[in-house]
Order: C-alpha cells, then structure tokens, then sequence
C-alpha cells in the first residue's frame, strides 16, 4: 500500500518538488508556443509592413481578394490601383498581399 501511496505523490515530501518545479512545464510550453507560434507570426507582419512601405507607383500587386493591378497611386491609407485600361479601384493599403512586379 505504500507503494501507492508513493506513486500518487503523497509520500513523506521526498518526491514533492519546489515552486520552480511546477512552473517548469508552463515554460516550457511558453517556450514552444513562441517559437513555433509567436515569433514567425511576427515575422510575417513585419515582412508585411516592410512590402506596405516600399510599394511605390508602377508596381504590380494583388490584393487580399485575388485582384490584379497595376498601381497609380498612393496616399497614407488607400491605394489606386489600374485594374484594366482606364479602369481604376481604390483599395485599402493594408489589403495588398503581394508584389507580383516592380517597374
């Protein structure tokens, strides 16, 4: 019976461990999630921000929603894009996904 006893923790202090002891796990399942989670997140978005700030006039981009064009202009927070002759859409700038080409 002292067998079980031991077994389910409860035998005399001897195998209890301290404070440290039971917050190991939480980090390292902290650890984990950053690496594989947060941090290529982060990455990302700031890859992201990086192709935002360098979109200038003439590049080819699509945005989020599969839409093609060509862009002919550019303010703060909206961006103009040429989608067929004389056919132009505004977009959001944060909707850009991707330069397909730069001019």
């Amino acid at each position: 019976m002292n067998f079980l006893a031991y077994a389910l923790g409860g035998g005399g202090g001897e195998g209890s461990s301290g404070g440290f002891g039971a917050f190991l796990p939480l980090i390292l399942m902290f650890g984990i999630f950053y690496f594989l989670l947060i941090r290529p997140q982060q990455k990302k978005s700031k890859a992201h921000k990086e192709l935002l700030s360098a979109l200038k006039k003439g590049d080819r981009v699509i945005s989020s929603g599969g839409l093609h064009g060509l862009v002919t202009g550019i303010t703060d927070d909206v961006v103009t894009m040429e989608v067929a002759p004389k056919v132009r859409v505004k977009v959001s700038r944060g909707s850009i996904s991707g330069v397909t080409g730069r001019s």
